[in-house]
Protein backbone atom coordinates (compact mmCIF):
# COMPACT_ATOMS: atom_id res chain seq x y z
CA UNK A 1 0.00 0.00 0.00
CA UNK A 2 1.24 3.55 -1.10
CA UNK A 3 2.00 6.05 1.66
CA UNK A 4 -0.29 8.96 1.96
CA UNK A 5 1.27 12.12 0.72
CA UNK A 6 -0.18 14.94 2.28
CA UNK A 7 -1.43 17.53 0.02
CA UNK A 8 0.02 20.50 1.27
CA UNK A 9 2.93 21.62 2.45
CA UNK A 10 4.13 22.87 6.14
CA UNK A 11 6.63 25.56 7.19
CA UNK A 12 8.76 24.51 10.17
CA UNK A 13 9.60 27.52 12.26
CA UNK A 14 12.25 27.61 14.71
CA UNK A 15 12.18 30.13 16.93
CA UNK A 16 14.43 31.49 19.33
CA UNK A 17 15.51 29.37 22.39
CA UNK A 18 18.12 30.55 25.41
CA UNK A 19 21.05 29.76 23.44
CA UNK A 20 19.70 31.09 19.98
CA UNK A 21 17.69 33.72 18.42
CA UNK A 22 17.21 35.36 14.86
CA UNK A 23 17.24 38.77 16.17
CA UNK A 24 16.64 41.19 12.54
CA UNK A 25 17.33 40.63 9.32
CA UNK A 26 17.29 42.72 6.11
CA UNK A 27 19.39 43.84 2.99
CA UNK A 28 20.98 40.78 2.84
CA UNK A 29 22.02 39.85 6.12
CA UNK A 30 20.75 38.31 9.17
CA UNK A 31 21.77 38.90 12.78
CA UNK A 32 21.58 36.30 15.16
CA UNK A 33 22.05 35.32 18.93
CA UNK A 34 23.99 32.69 19.69
CA UNK A 35 24.70 31.72 23.28
CA UNK A 36 26.06 35.44 24.45
CA UNK A 37 27.46 36.49 21.59
CA UNK A 38 25.82 38.46 18.76
CA UNK A 39 26.62 37.49 15.10
CA UNK A 40 26.14 38.53 11.75
CA UNK A 41 25.84 36.52 8.57
CA UNK A 42 24.85 36.85 4.60
CA UNK A 43 21.70 35.82 3.38
CA UNK A 44 20.69 36.61 0.30
CA UNK A 45 16.76 36.23 0.52
CA UNK A 46 16.45 38.84 2.98
CA UNK A 47 15.64 41.96 0.43
CA UNK A 48 13.75 43.57 2.85
CA UNK A 49 15.07 46.47 5.31
CA UNK A 50 16.16 45.67 8.69
CA UNK A 51 14.17 46.86 12.09
CA UNK A 52 17.37 48.35 13.67
CA UNK A 53 20.28 48.68 11.24
CA UNK A 54 22.37 49.88 14.00
CA UNK A 55 22.71 46.72 15.89
CA UNK A 56 23.87 45.03 12.98
CA UNK A 57 27.43 47.41 13.54
CA UNK A 58 27.13 46.63 16.76
CA UNK A 59 27.63 42.62 16.12
CA UNK A 60 30.82 40.42 18.30
CA UNK A 61 31.35 38.94 14.89
CA UNK A 62 30.81 39.64 10.91
CA UNK A 63 31.32 37.32 8.37
CA UNK A 64 32.49 38.45 5.47
CA UNK A 65 32.06 36.48 2.08
CA UNK A 66 34.82 35.86 -0.11
CA UNK A 67 33.76 33.70 -3.19
CA UNK A 68 30.30 32.09 -4.12
CA UNK A 69 30.97 28.99 -2.15
CA UNK A 70 30.41 30.14 1.35
CA UNK A 71 33.97 30.89 2.08
CA UNK A 72 35.26 33.66 3.75
CA UNK A 73 36.71 35.35 7.05
CA UNK A 74 35.22 36.39 10.18
CA UNK A 75 35.57 39.96 11.71
CA UNK A 76 35.14 40.29 15.32
CA UNK A 77 34.52 43.63 17.45
CA UNK A 78 36.94 42.22 20.05
CA UNK A 79 39.16 39.66 20.95
CA UNK A 80 38.93 36.78 18.14
CA UNK A 81 36.25 33.82 19.14
CA UNK A 82 37.04 30.44 18.39
CA UNK A 83 34.49 28.50 20.27
CA UNK A 84 31.66 28.88 23.03
CA UNK A 85 29.50 26.45 24.88
CA UNK A 86 25.89 25.98 23.76
CA UNK A 87 22.31 23.74 24.41
CA UNK A 88 19.21 22.64 23.16
CA UNK A 89 17.20 21.29 25.56
CA UNK A 90 19.62 18.57 27.08
CA UNK A 91 22.04 18.59 24.60
CA UNK A 92 25.15 20.49 24.98
CA UNK A 93 27.42 21.02 22.10
CA UNK A 94 30.54 23.66 21.16
CA UNK A 95 29.65 26.41 18.22
CA UNK A 96 32.47 26.92 16.26
CA UNK A 97 33.15 29.94 14.14
CA UNK A 98 34.00 28.01 10.82
CA UNK A 99 35.58 29.43 7.02
CA UNK A 100 32.66 28.77 5.66
CA UNK A 101 29.91 30.74 7.77
CA UNK A 102 28.16 28.07 9.70
CA UNK A 103 29.14 27.67 13.38
CA UNK A 104 29.44 24.03 13.81
CA UNK A 105 25.33 23.65 13.62
CA UNK A 106 22.33 24.46 11.56
CA UNK A 107 19.32 26.33 14.03
CA UNK A 108 16.94 25.85 11.98
CA UNK A 109 17.02 21.99 12.39
CA UNK A 110 15.66 22.79 15.74
CA UNK A 111 12.25 22.06 14.47
CA UNK A 112 13.09 18.95 12.93
CA UNK A 113 15.11 17.68 16.66
CA UNK A 114 11.65 18.65 18.36
CA UNK A 115 9.61 16.28 15.92
CA UNK A 116 12.67 13.52 16.18
CA UNK A 117 12.02 14.16 20.11
CA UNK A 118 8.68 13.17 19.81
CA UNK A 119 8.47 10.18 17.97
CA UNK A 120 11.38 8.18 19.65
CA UNK A 121 10.45 9.55 22.96
CA UNK A 122 7.32 6.80 22.44
CA UNK A 123 9.33 4.00 21.36
CA UNK A 124 11.10 1.55 23.24
CA UNK A 125 14.96 2.24 22.75
CA UNK A 126 14.19 2.36 18.90
CA UNK A 127 17.47 1.94 16.71
CA UNK A 128 18.21 5.37 14.83
CA UNK A 129 20.46 5.77 11.60
CA UNK A 130 21.57 8.81 10.79
CA UNK A 131 24.18 9.65 7.92
CA UNK A 132 26.12 12.78 7.46
CA UNK A 133 25.75 13.12 10.99
CA UNK A 134 27.86 16.33 10.94
CA UNK A 135 28.92 17.51 14.82
CA UNK A 136 26.12 15.09 16.09
CA UNK A 137 23.42 17.61 17.87
CA UNK A 138 20.63 15.57 15.86
CA UNK A 139 22.38 12.33 16.77
CA UNK A 140 22.38 13.53 20.53
CA UNK A 141 18.97 14.60 20.26
CA UNK A 142 17.86 11.21 19.19
CA UNK A 143 20.11 9.33 21.95
CA UNK A 144 19.00 11.96 25.14
CA UNK A 145 15.10 10.79 23.78
CA UNK A 146 16.23 7.15 24.51
CA UNK A 147 17.73 5.93 20.89
CA UNK A 148 20.49 3.87 20.30
CA UNK A 149 22.26 5.70 17.75
CA UNK A 150 24.55 4.83 14.35
CA UNK A 151 26.01 8.23 13.36
CA UNK A 152 28.07 8.47 10.34
CA UNK A 153 30.21 11.16 8.50
CA UNK A 154 32.95 10.93 5.84
CA UNK A 155 34.19 13.83 7.81
CA UNK A 156 36.92 12.42 10.48
CA UNK A 157 36.96 15.60 12.14
CA UNK A 158 33.12 16.33 12.82
CA UNK A 159 33.12 12.96 14.13
CA UNK A 160 35.30 14.14 16.40
CA UNK A 161 33.69 17.20 17.16
CA UNK A 162 30.39 14.96 17.76
CA UNK A 163 32.28 12.72 20.61
CA UNK A 164 33.00 15.89 21.97
CA UNK A 165 29.17 17.27 22.29
CA UNK A 166 28.48 13.84 23.52
CA UNK A 167 30.38 14.15 26.82
CA UNK A 168 29.36 17.78 26.94
CA UNK A 169 25.86 16.24 26.82
CA UNK A 170 26.67 13.16 29.57
CA UNK A 171 25.87 10.70 26.94
CA UNK A 172 29.40 9.28 26.03
CA UNK A 173 28.31 6.50 27.45
CA UNK A 174 24.77 6.05 25.71
CA UNK A 175 24.99 3.30 23.07
CA UNK A 176 25.94 5.88 20.08
CA UNK A 177 28.33 4.41 17.03
CA UNK A 178 30.61 6.87 15.70
CA UNK A 179 31.31 5.71 12.12
CA UNK A 180 34.03 7.57 9.55
CA UNK A 181 32.51 6.45 6.00
CA UNK A 182 31.06 7.49 2.87
CA UNK A 183 27.38 7.18 3.18
CA UNK A 184 26.33 5.16 0.01
CA UNK A 185 28.96 2.31 0.87
CA UNK A 186 27.96 2.24 4.97
CA UNK A 187 24.38 2.19 4.13
CA UNK A 188 25.53 -0.87 1.32
CA UNK A 189 27.11 -2.76 3.66
CA UNK A 190 23.99 -2.51 5.76
CA UNK A 191 22.09 -3.65 3.37
CA UNK A 192 23.84 -6.55 2.54
CA UNK A 193 24.58 -7.60 6.07
CA UNK A 194 20.30 -7.31 6.96
CA UNK A 195 20.58 -4.81 9.28
CA UNK A 196 17.53 -2.93 10.54
CA UNK A 197 16.66 0.89 11.97
CA UNK A 198 13.17 1.91 13.65
CA UNK A 199 14.55 5.41 12.01
CA UNK A 200 16.96 7.13 9.77
CA UNK A 201 17.67 10.25 9.53
CA UNK A 202 18.80 12.17 6.13
CA UNK A 203 20.82 15.67 5.92
CA UNK A 204 23.05 15.39 2.71
CA UNK A 205 24.98 18.13 1.37
CA UNK A 206 24.60 19.28 -2.27
CA UNK A 207 27.92 18.20 -2.91
CA UNK A 208 30.75 16.07 -0.94
CA UNK A 209 33.54 14.26 -0.41
CA UNK A 210 34.12 10.96 1.14
CA UNK A 211 36.98 9.47 3.74
CA UNK A 212 38.95 8.28 0.52
CA UNK A 213 38.10 10.40 -2.19
CA UNK A 214 34.20 9.38 -2.95
CA UNK A 215 32.44 12.42 -4.68
CA UNK A 216 28.81 13.14 -3.33
CA UNK A 217 26.42 14.69 -5.66
CA UNK A 218 23.06 15.37 -4.53
CA UNK A 219 20.53 14.91 -7.57
CA UNK A 220 23.12 11.85 -8.74
CA UNK A 221 22.81 9.86 -5.90
CA UNK A 222 19.86 10.28 -3.83
CA UNK A 223 17.61 8.52 -5.25
CA UNK A 224 19.65 4.76 -5.19
CA UNK A 225 20.91 6.08 -1.41
CA UNK A 226 17.57 6.99 -0.50
CA UNK A 227 16.36 3.42 -1.89
CA UNK A 228 18.69 1.73 0.07
CA UNK A 229 17.58 3.58 3.14
CA UNK A 230 14.03 1.99 2.73
CA UNK A 231 15.69 -1.57 2.36
CA UNK A 232 17.16 -0.49 5.89
CA UNK A 233 13.82 0.08 7.28
CA UNK A 234 12.50 -2.45 10.19
CA UNK A 235 9.20 -3.58 10.09
CA UNK A 236 7.88 -1.67 12.73
CA UNK A 237 10.10 1.28 11.76
CA UNK A 238 8.43 4.35 12.81
CA UNK A 239 10.40 6.84 10.39
CA UNK A 240 12.60 7.84 7.63
CA UNK A 241 13.53 11.79 7.58
CA UNK A 242 15.60 13.88 4.95
CA UNK A 243 16.81 17.15 5.03
CA UNK A 244 18.33 18.88 1.92
CA UNK A 245 19.60 22.42 0.95
CA UNK A 246 19.78 23.08 -2.84
CA UNK A 247 18.00 25.86 -4.74
CA UNK A 248 16.98 23.68 -7.63
CA UNK A 249 15.00 21.85 -5.10
CA UNK A 250 11.76 21.80 -3.65
CA UNK A 251 10.02 20.01 -0.60
CA UNK A 252 7.38 18.60 -3.30
CA UNK A 253 9.94 16.74 -4.94
CA UNK A 254 11.59 15.03 -1.96
CA UNK A 255 8.10 13.61 -0.94
CA UNK A 256 7.78 12.46 -4.55
CA UNK A 257 11.14 10.92 -4.34
CA UNK A 258 10.26 9.86 -0.73
CA UNK A 259 6.66 8.40 -2.49
CA UNK A 260 8.68 6.28 -5.17
CA UNK A 261 11.06 4.61 -2.55
CA UNK A 262 8.30 3.84 0.49
CA UNK A 263 5.72 2.96 -2.69
CA UNK A 264 5.36 -0.43 -0.40
CA UNK A 265 5.48 0.40 3.33
CA UNK A 266 2.01 2.54 3.66
CA UNK A 267 2.22 5.07 6.64
CA UNK A 268 2.02 9.05 5.79
CA UNK A 269 4.65 11.61 3.96
CA UNK A 270 4.64 15.34 4.99
CA UNK A 271 7.00 17.50 3.53
CA UNK A 272 7.69 21.90 3.18
CA UNK A 273 10.04 23.88 4.30
CA UNK A 274 12.23 25.01 7.59
CA UNK A 275 12.48 28.53 8.60
CA UNK A 276 13.86 30.50 11.01
CA UNK A 277 11.88 32.85 12.39
CA UNK A 278 12.87 36.39 13.80
CA UNK A 279 11.91 36.64 17.72
CA UNK A 280 8.98 38.64 19.04
CA UNK A 281 4.95 38.19 17.62
CA UNK A 282 5.62 39.90 14.49
CA UNK A 283 8.73 37.94 13.63
CA UNK A 284 9.96 37.49 9.44
CA UNK A 285 10.58 34.01 8.74
CA UNK A 286 13.80 32.83 6.72
CA UNK A 287 12.99 29.91 4.85
CA UNK A 288 16.60 27.82 4.75
CA UNK A 289 15.99 24.52 3.56
CA UNK A 290 13.46 21.32 2.64
CA UNK A 291 12.47 18.46 3.81
CA UNK A 292 10.06 15.30 3.31
CA UNK A 293 9.61 12.85 6.35
CA UNK A 294 7.87 9.42 6.16
CA UNK A 295 6.07 8.45 9.19
CA UNK A 296 4.04 5.13 10.51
Amino acid sequence: MPPVLSPTPETLLTKAWSDYALLDSGHGRKLERYGRFSVVRPEPQCWWAPRDPGAFDRADAVFDPQDEEDAGRWRFSGKPIETFPLSWRDVRFTGRFTPFRHLAFFPEQAANWEWLDGRIARLKRPKVLNLFGYTGVASLAAAAAGAEVTHVDASKKSVNYARENAEQSGLADHPIRWIVDDARKYVAREVRRGSKYQGIILDPPKYGRGPTGEVWRLFEDMPALLKDCVALLADDADFLLLNAYAARISGLSLAHLMAEATADRGGRIDWGELALSEDGPDGRAIGLSFFARWSR
